[in-house]
């Protein structure tokens, strides 16, 4: 993987900052419908290794579904992280990290929700819900 060893990031008041190791040097796209009442258009994540919180005091984390959990700055009430309950994995908004701002869209899921004022241009992959679900429940996890 290229790019930075480590990027930091910080909610809009730097309550909250949070550090990756080896950062992806690529964004995934979710257009579901959750994520646009939560991020208010859709949720851009980043990933990376060994994620480092400091400023849990101003943590807020919400239980959104039975396998997903969302957390935001309880101060100024930027969106800090999307976790996925079945493996603890956790994504953090892009937005967080100023180095994301140079990273290139993996992939755009939930597409079939995606609201028509927030189409992403260019040439990614797109996956509809019902692809996601078939993937992750081939994957072996269960949605009730």
């Amino acid at each position: 993987m290229s790019g930075e060893a480590r990027i930091e990031g910080h909610c809009l008041c730097g309550a909250v900052t949070i550090a990756l190791d080896n950062p992806a040097q690529h964004i995934e796209i979710c257009q579901c419908d959750m994520c646009r009442r939560w991020a208010g258009s859709f949720y851009s994540a980043q990933t990376g290794e060994n994620p480092r919180v400091s400023g849990e005091e101003a943590v807020t984390a919400y239980q959104s579904s039975e396998w997903a959990e969302r957390a935001f700055c309880s101060k100024c009430g930027s969106n800090l992280w999307y976790r996925f309950l079945p493996t603890g994995n956790r994504s953090f908004s892009a937005g967080l990290f100023d180095a994301a701002a140079k990273h290139t869209v993996e992939k755009e899921i939930f597409v079939d929700e995606s609201a028509d004022w927030s189409r992403i241009a260019g040439d990614h992959p797109r996956q509809t819900g019902e692809e996601v679900i078939a993937e992750a429940k081939a994957a072996g996890f269960t949605f009730d």
